[in-house]
C-alpha cells in the first residue's frame, strides 16, 4: 500500500493549490482517505476527509468553504484544491488511506497507511 502526497508549493495570500494523492499497491475502492497537515512545532491535524464512494466528506472548520476534496477511483488519485490560501494555512501535507471506508478526523486511530507529505508554504 503506498499514497504519494503531491502539488505543493509556494504561493501568495489568496492563491490556491491542487495536491494530489497518488494510490498503489490497493484497490481504492473500498477505502475513505483523509488529508492532514502538520506546521513546524505543532501536531499533525485533519483538514479533511472522503468515504470510499466520495458520497460523503468533512472538512476542518478552519478549512470548510476554501478547500474541497475529491476522488476518481479509476484513477486511484485524490485531490485535495486549496482556495483563498492563508498563512496559516502553510505545513506539510499528507493523505491517509483508513481500510474501513468510512471519513474520520481522528489522526490516531482512524486511518492505516500514510503518505509522505507536501509542502505547502503560503508568503507574501
Amino acid at each position: 500500500v503506498q499514497l504519494q502526497a503531491s502539488g505543493g508549493g509556494s504561493v501568495q495570500p489568496g492563491g490556491s493549490l491542487r495536491l494530489s494523492c497518488a494510490t498503489s499497491g490497493f484497490s481504492l475502492d473500498y477505502y475513505a482517505i483523509g488529508w492532514f497537515r502538520q506546521a513546524p512545532g505543532k501536531e499533525r491535524e485533519f483538514v479533511a476527509c472522503i468515504n470510499w464512494s466520495g458520497g460523503t466528506s468533512d472538512y476542518a472548520d478552519s478549512v470548510k468553504g476554501r478547500f474541497a476534496i475529491s476522488r476518481d477511483n479509476a484513477k486511484s488519485t485524490l485531490w485535495l484544491q486549496m482556495n483563498s490560501l492563508k498563512a496559516e494555512d502553510t505545513a506539510a501535507y499528507y493523505c491517509a488511506a483508513s481500510t474501513r471506508g468510512v471519513c474520520s478526523n481522528d489522526r490516531r486511530r482512524g486511518y492505516d497507511y500514510w503518505g509522505q507529505g507536501t509542502q505547502v508554504t503560503v508568503s507574501s
